[in-house]
């Protein structure tokens, strides 16, 4: 079993819907929680913590990054959860791993856009940009936490490994 944490906002509900698409083509039953706020993270990891969850996927939303990336890391922990992440600022302070946009590069190219734009460029004639290098972040001292060995060949692969 897999489980979601996630955030009740549509960037969720609609990564919730991939996840659970993805869980019955791969045959993984999903369990999720819908948490509004930081205190209900533990909540949520204690109750996967009674049942066989393997693995937790955090939903990439403001809420869960901003105020819960701590809370998150803490309570799979405590709980000795494999937690994957999309962003890496969740692996930071505890969390095993993540594979996602920079959200960095993100932040500099709105600046960018902001800056044109302030310069009297008509938002119609600028070209529409994604990002498109995904970033592996992983946290060894997570992973040793955890009891996990992680694979040469995977760190080799990774874009940062934090001890």
């Amino acid at each position: 079993m897999t489980s979601g944490v996630s955030a009740t906002n549509s960037a969720a509900a609609c990564g919730l819907r991939s996840g659970r698409l993805s869980g019955k083509a791969l045959e993984v039953e999903i369990a999720t929680a819908a948490v509004r706020t930081p205190d209900e993270i533990g909540r949520a990891f204690q109750a996967w913590a009674s049942r066989p969850v393997e693995a937790v996927i955090v939903e990439q939303s403001n809420m869960l990054l901003v105020q819960g990336r701590k809370v998150i890391a803490e309570a799979a922990a405590a709980t000795a959860m494999l937690t994957v992440y999309g962003y890496r600022e969740h692996v930071v302070p505890g969390g095993l791993i993540s594979y996602g946009i920079n959200l960095v590069w993100c932040y500099q190219r709105a600046a960018y856009y902001v800056d044109r734009i302030l310069k009297g460029e008509r938002v119609g004639d600028l070209p529409v940009e994604f990002p498109t290098r995904i970033e592996m972040v992983i946290n060894l001292k997570s992973a040793k936490m955890l009891g996990l060995t992680i694979s040469p060949t995977l760190l080799a692969r990774a874009d940062e490994v934090i001890e």
